[in-house]
């Protein structure tokens, strides 16, 4: 082999580890240096150098690395989105609620100030004291541990800390705990911990009334008083769309950012197809940056089973629509879907008055992945959606001995 040829080999194993180090990180902000995450962590570390000088030029999001972890600080660019919640770490992954937001910030302050170990029962005393502050009983918060489903609450946002990495069982069972037949014993990961908050000033300095005016402050960059700074501003923000929103609408824009992106698309696309492999799909309305290894996304459509399928049959029905969409038209539908398809679904899903949650599922879904939009009590299609519609029947000859019929077939319609 001459030296070029070895050369060549050398940069495309280079440019191939690095690729995956980000995609690792983008799937994953947080990694540890033991556990499942190890392989890709140590390969992060590898190509530390690198990915801190892409991150931070293209998106502002810091990487920090040490010898147990490293730590992608993304800041998404709609603070607004709701679409992607915190969800409970079992099968049924179930979306957290607003009391166990504030019970995983009340945890993490008890974790904060404890020691190296820490009991279940001894997180949840410290939790219930400072649930019990005025100016949080105030906001309707209410947390004393009497109720089972209080419990369940806790268990989940231990198990939330747990697949993060803050915390690792000792012994016990979180089951146990919940009716109260046991405790469990952890440790707590301090480097993991100190590392979890991805903002740009610490929240006491907070001093706005608003939730969406507080995260504004948190996320604040430095005063954007140069043509310079504000074009860098408009980069990392239209980057940190196209690398975590399905799809980058333009009608999504202001004036100046839809500017700016037509003037440099080619080089923030091509920017980011170079680290993750992310194709870019662009078209009229948009641009979604397509994944050919389909393993960046924490929702996928379609997707098997009952919910899948609902989801699916009503994406196909929505690609009709020419504007918004009822939810009571939509459970009308599901019910009709029912008595059509409903043998091939689950026993519940068949029960009366399943229609509702179906839906909900279904549109919360689609949501996410950037195909509908709600307005009030109505779904309205966005554009990707028409992807799903099916076409005509096509016959391709008459039917005699050797020829099909060719099946209605899902089109990639543009978006």
């Amino acid at each position: 082999m001459t030296t070029t040829s070895l050369a060549e080999v050398l940069d495309g194993q280079h440019a191939s580890d690095l690729r995956k180090a980000a995609r690792a990180l983008l799937k994953q902000p947080l990694l540890l240096a033991h556990g499942p995450s190890a392989d890709e962590f140590r390969l992060v570390r590898r190509h530390a150098s690198d990915l801190r000088e892409w991150f931070d030029r293209n998106t502002g999001w810091p990487l920090q690395v040490d010898a147990e972890s490293a730590r992608l600080g993304k800041i998404p660019a709609r603070l607004a989105d709701a679409t992607h919640p915190a969800r409970e770490a079992t099968r049924s992954a179930a979306p957290f609620t607003r009391r166990r937001y504030v019970l995983l910030c009340l945890a993490l302050a008890a974790l904060e100030r404890g020691e190296a170990q820490i009991a279940l029962g001894r997180l949840a005393e410290q939790v219930v004291l400072d649930a019990s502050d005025p100016q949080l009983t105030a906001t309707g918060i209410r947390f004393t541990l009497d109720r089972r489903d209080e419990r369940l609450d806790l268990a989940a946002v231990v198990r939330l800390l747990l697949g993060l990495g803050v915390l690792r069982r000792v012994a016990g069972d979180e089951d146990a705990y919940v009716s109260g037949a046991g405790d469990v014993l952890y440790d707590v990961e301090r480097r993991v911990l100190a590392g979890l908050l991805a903002t740009r000033r610490g929240p006491s300095t907070v001093r706005a009334a608003s939730p969406l005016e507080r995260l504004a402050e948190l996320t604040a960059e430095t005063a954007l008083d140069s043509d310079e700074l504000r074009f860098r501003a408009m980069r990392r923000s239209l980057t940190r769309r196209l690398l975590d929103d399905p799809v980058l609408y333009y009608d999504e824009l202001t004036d100046a950012e839809l500017g700016y992106l037509t003037r440099q698309r080619g080089f923030l696309t091509a920017r980011i197809t170079e680290l993750t492999g992310l194709v870019a799909e662009i078209r009229a309305e948009g641009i979604a940056m397509v994944d050919p290894e389909d393993d960046l996304t924490d929702v996928r459509m379609p997707e098997s089973g009952t919910h899948g399928h609902v989801t699916l049959l009503l994406a196909e029905h929505l690609t009709a629509a020419q504007g918004p969409v009822r939810t009571a038209d939509l459970m009308r539908k599901v019910a009709e879907l029912a008595a059509e398809h409903g043998g091939f679904w689950s026993k519940s899903a068949r029960e009366a008055g399943a229609e509702g949650e179906l839906v909900e599922q279904a549109v919360t879904r689609l949501a996410a992945l950037g195909l509908v939009s709600r307005t009030g009590d109505a779904v309205v299609p966005r554009p990707a959606l028409a992807r799903y519609a099916v076409g005509e029947t096509v016959v391709l000859a008459p039917r005699t001995a050797g020829t099909t019929e060719v099946p209605a077939q899902r089109k990639a319609y543009p978006l």
